[in-house]
């Protein structure tokens, strides 16, 4: 069964409306969480706030939004200020303009989720759309308050329904130039790129989710699973023994190596 939807609302493009409806696309609920507890009670513990300086508990009533103008010194923003600045919280996903899909680049994307019409009357309109950014290499563009923030989206088709990726802020994406830019442009030798590759084909497999799954999260569950039952607990996992990496001095020999090794292995997966 799907998730339930935790937005709803229209999806606009100039005079063409329909009424859609929006899930997070991943979910955490399956991680394992923990409380924090009194060891000596088993009780949970809560937290307060409590003055820097004082050490008192402040009241919900006296908490405030400061924005910090000098050491200890502190300019307070009321709720309502903040409110004036904030875009309404329409429920409407007004398409603004259209850019090229591969015109913004993976590092701006934040959040994905699924977008879906929540009428069947709506249906068409939302085909059609959907249709043609798809076929004319587009993604949508627009403005959307999600999660207490405004925030910009982009919506791309994606088979029978249409992705809402929040994008990132303008301040938040680091320029890879400050980082890139002092690495030399040199190009590898023929035999050295043919090893490489050779050796890349020999570990490429199909993509399966197993490949990324999260073996910290199943030794948990194996140690809950034997506290509950009043086992011993689980041996400690062991990281596989490997020699200690260290600058290659000689590629060809390193390459020449890793594939008489990886033909020593198990078959090539495909």
């Amino acid at each position: 069964m799907a998730p339930r939807s935790f937005w709803k609302g229209y999806l606009k493009l100039s005079l063409v409306t329909c009424q859609v409806a929006m899930t997070p696309a991943t979910s955490e609920n399956e991680k394992v969480r923990f409380h924090t507890l009194n060891r000596e009670t088993g009780n949970r513990v809560i937290s307060h706030y409590v003055d820097a300086v004082t050490g008192k508990p402040v009241d919900e009533d006296d908490e405030a939004k400061g924005y910090p103008r000098g050491e200890d010194d502190y300019l307070i923003l009321e709720d309502d200020e903040l409110d004036a600045v904030a875009l309404e919280s329409t429920r409407t996903i007004d398409i603004e303009m259209f850019v090229p899909r591969d015109s913004i680049e993976w590092i701006w994307y934040d959040t994905p989720h699924y977008l879906t019409p929540s009428d069947p009357v709506g249906e068409e309109a939302f085909s059609v759309i959907r249709e043609a950014m798809a076929a004319t290499g587009r993604v949508g563009i627009s403005r959307l308050v999600m999660y207490r923030r405004e925030r910009a989206v982009m919506l791309e088709p994606q088979g029978k329904g249409i992705i809402v990726w929040t994008l990132r802020y303008g301040d938040e994406v680091r320029d890879a130039e400050a980082y890139f830019g002092g690495i030399r442009e040199e190009k590898p030798e023929p035999k050295l790129l043919s090893l490489i590759k050779t050796l890349i084909e020999e570990r490429t497999r199909p993509w399966d989710p197993s490949l990324v799954g999260d073996p910290v999260q199943d030794r948990l569950l194996d140690l809950i699973a034997a506290k509950k039952k009043g086992r011993k607990r689980p041996a400690k996992a062991k990281a596989p023994e490997t020699d200690t990496p260290s600058n290659v001095i000689n590629i060809m020999d390193a390459l020449k190596k890793s594939l008489a090794a990886e033909g020593k292995g198990a078959p090539k997966r495909r």
